[in-house]
């Protein structure tokens, strides 16, 4: 049996694609097949397929854009059938993981270096500053996934975004 949504093979049984995560439940009753085939935005980003509810009563879209709010819904979705299937919603609760361990990373190192910096008047100062201007980097960078997953678009940061498409098979 192929899905009606990605035509990877499913078995006969299943009520999701494993590759994509489209319900089979709909496309056995005569539903509308979703199209394969999407125009890439601009930017590094690449258009989902449009997003449908969920078993759970979520989309697509809403899931992905859940899964940045802290790291725990990232995890659950990771965890919980149908969520974990869904590779919009796979890419970006790996990509949410991903950009906290760089933000924790980068924090801790700037911390130690503003500790160790500060006996030097002006540049602990400066590197204080410095610090300052990497967490609003982080900050819009989380901003701007949150912002990219409610469209459905597989936004991908530098570097993290390469690590998650791979984890998500993208």
């Amino acid at each position: 049996m192929q899905c009606p949504s990605c035509h990877n093979e499913v078995a006969p049984q299943a009520t999701f694609c494993g590759f994509c995560g489209t319900s089979l439940s709909a496309a056995s009753a005569g539903g509308p097949a979703v199209p394969t085939s999407y125009a890439p935005a601009g930017g590094g980003s690449y258009a989902a397929p449009p997003a449908a509810p969920a078993a759970g009563g979520l989309s697509e879209n809403a899931a992905a854009a859940i899964s940045y709010v802290t790291i725990i819904p990232a995890i659950i979705f990771l965890v919980i059938e149908p969520y974990n299937r869904m590779r919009l919603v796979k890419f970006h609760a790996i990509q949410c993981i991903a950009l906290h361990v760089a933000w924790i990373a980068v924090w801790i190192a700037t911390v130690i270096l503003t500790i160790a910096l500060h006996v030097i008047p002006f540049i602990g100062f400066l590197f204080s500053l410095i610090d300052f201007v990497i967490a609003v980097g982080f900050f819009i960078a989380w901003l701007l996934c949150i912002l990219k997953a409610s469209q459905g678009q597989y936004f991908k940061l530098p570097i993290i975004g390469d690590f998650a498409a791979k984890q998500a098979n993208v």
